[in-house]
């Protein structure tokens, strides 16, 4: 065909010197073309074809081959079959084009092999006993065996050696080759099995204190994992010590939608008491805890009539108590708060009492992630907490500073 293509552009006015070159950027054009067009036939018409009627069908197994790509994948092979019969045009050059063509096909294939791989792991684990018995570990086994194979055949192939020849070469070399490529390797097996689970992406935001990084992850590589800190220093991690170590992962949190606010406020035990009606009338007046207050109120009451209760005496039955209003206070103030996530773990709760005080944690999740904003709405939280404390006769337990002890002493003096 080539010949004739010559013939045809000298017949044409062209001199041989012209016709010669240019017959070969003409086949080779050609031959891109036509691969571009079967790629792209592949994709638009068989694939989507296909991922039309997958969508519509009620098994659930194509799905998945659907979301792991082994159509899209499929595709790749167009192109290579289409180069691999082109092969003939190019006399001399037919045999290595063959070669790469059929590198190409075995190296598609294997993305196609490990599509399906993913794609049955996903299936199995739709099955309870995914639960009890994984199948992950043996997944990524057979796609390392498969791997190591498929490279060692294609090698030999595109060196048009036998691949027995290459194994026997390989067999003698592997002490040296443990030897030099030590660091290589263990960067290698890191590499895969971060990726193989998802430990680790760009953009992360992870703490790892062995090595003083706290920030994002900016690059991840065969050997190290880059890690800009809030300082806005680089902290560089072998990607084996993300394996060997252990480190947190704040993916979860950004993930969820929320972040978590825990944090107490300790109370001075000697300001917890009963409420008299006095106080209980003055903290109806509060509006987040009125149905609160009153509903509290209609259940103590039946509580004490049932046991017969002699509520002459505030230690006798049941009894509102200031701190026990605070929380139901901190709760409704919490729940009506538009940065709190209410889906969430939502907590007032006492924590053991010590020496300083009795802990009062607010335990809940913002809706707002951003560093920045997420401590201003703890701060304007617990702003509004300990500046409410005295309006419930409640006092923050703090240890005794300079300024007490010497108004201490100016009132002994001055008595």
């Amino acid at each position: 065909m080539r010949r004739e293509l010559i013939d045809w552009m000298i017949k044409e006015g062209f001199s041989e010197s012209i016709a010669t070159p240019l017959s070969w950027v003409i086949l080779i054009l050609a031959v891109i073309i036509v691969s571009w067009l079967a790629n792209w036939l592949a994709r638009k018409i068989l694939v989507v074809g296909i991922q039309y009627f997958v969508r519509r069908s009620k098994t659930k197994w194509d799905d998945f081959l659907l979301e792991r790509k082994f159509f899209a994948r499929l595709s790749h092979l167009a192109p290579a079959l289409v180069i691999y019969a082109a092969a003939g045009l190019f006399g001399s050059w037919q045999s290595f084009i063959e070669r790469m063509s059929m590198v190409y096909m075995i190296m598609a294939g294997l993305g196609v092999f490990f599509g399906f791989l993913n794609a049955l792991e996903d299936i199995y684990q739709t099955y309870d006993v995914s639960r009890q018995r994984p199948i992950k570990g043996y997944v990524q086994l057979t796609k390392i065996i498969i791997a190591v194979f498929i490279t060692i055949v294609a090698i030999a192939i595109a060196m048009n050696r036998s691949p027995w020849l290459l194994v026997s070469g390989l067999g003698a070399m592997t002490a040296v080759l443990i030897l030099v490529f030590k660091d290589s390797i263990l960067g290698l097996v890191a590499s895969v099995q971060i990726s193989a689970n998802d430990m680790v992406r760009i953009g992360d935001w992870i703490e790892m204190p062995k090595f003083g990084a706290d920030g994002d992850v900016i690059d991840i590589t065969l050997h190290t994992v880059k890690i800009r800190n809030w300082d806005k220093t680089i902290t560089t991690i072998p990607a084996y010590a993300m394996i060997s170590d252990s480190f947190k992962n704040w993916r979860g949190m950004s993930e969820s939608g929320g972040r978590r606010i825990a944090r107490s406020v300790r109370i001075d035990m000697s300001s917890i008491k009963f409420l008299d009606e006095k106080t209980i009338e003055r903290f109806r007046h509060y509006q987040l805890i009125t149905k609160y207050i009153d509903d509290k109120l209609i259940d103590i009451d039946k509580f004490n009539q049932e046991t017969g209760a002699d509520t002459t005496e505030l230690i006798n039955g049941r009894r509102l108590t200031n701190v026990g209003t605070f929380r139901a206070y901190i709760w409704s103030y919490l729940h009506k708060h538009p940065k709190i996530h209410k889906d969430m773990t939502f907590l007032v709760r006492q924590l053991e009492p010590t020496d300083s005080g009795l802990p009062i944690q607010i335990y809940v999740f913002s809706n707002d992630q951003d560093w920045i904003n997420y401590e201003g709405i703890q701060a304007d939280i617990f702003d509004h907490i300990l500046a409410v404390l005295p309006l419930f006769d409640l006092q923050v337990f703090q240890k005794p500073s300079g300024y007490d002890v010497r108004s201490l002493a100016g009132t002994i003096t001055k008595q």
